[in-house]
């Protein structure tokens, strides 16, 4: 926490563990080293809303939100679809197999909304997971990993804390899709 009592959040969908791993080891195997840096298997996941530096007071009423929008959504089918740069980031892009991620981020951003503390960005949600970050476009025209779906069933709020090898991220509450 900041000394002025303010965090760094984000509401994302939490990606199994096996997968996490698996898109790590691809990412490693994949990526050149000179690439850039890549994300750690523990901080992968998939971005609902990020929310940047709040005041810590406001976790209580968001993570109540958070649980809300999760309790109505149902399980999350994802599928790697294809690798995308952007200027500072290299992304695995997904499908969402029944639209239910975005339907998520939809739910999740709306509710933000009208609690005060999120304001929508002017493109559309993406479902991706960023696997490595780079100064200058490292320009890298990579295969997806082969993997199954991804089945997601669970949403956490997440704080990001900054650091000399990168941002790590911690799971500050979770929620079950569907409920309990």
């Amino acid at each position: 926490m900041g000394a002025d009592g303010r965090i760094r959040l984000f509401c994302a969908l939490q990606l199994p563990d096996e997968t996490r791993r698996a898109l790590a080891a691809w990412a490693g195997a994949s990526v050149p080293e000179s690439a850039g840096r890549l994300v750690r298997a523990d901080d992968l996941h998939v971005t609902l809303a990020f929310l940047g530096s709040r005041p810590s007071a406001e976790v209580p009423p968001i993570v109540a939100e958070l649980r809300a929008a999760s309790a109505g959504s149902g399980p999350v089918e994802l599928r790697v679809r294809r690798y995308r740069e952007t200027r500072s980031v290299g992304m695995l892009v997904l499908d969402d197999v029944d639209g239910a991620a975005g339907a998520l981020a939809g739910d999740v951003q709306e509710r933000l909304e009208r609690l005060g503390v999120y304001r929508r960005e002017g493109r559309t949600w993406l479902a991706h997971v960023t696997v490595l970050r780079f100064r200058k476009r490292a320009g890298l025209a990579l295969e997806p990993p082969n993997m199954c779906s991804i089945h997601v069933v669970r949403s956490a709020l997440y704080r990001s804390t900054p650091g000399p090898a990168g941002a790590r991220y911690d799971a500050l509450d979770t929620a079950p899709l569907g409920g309990d």
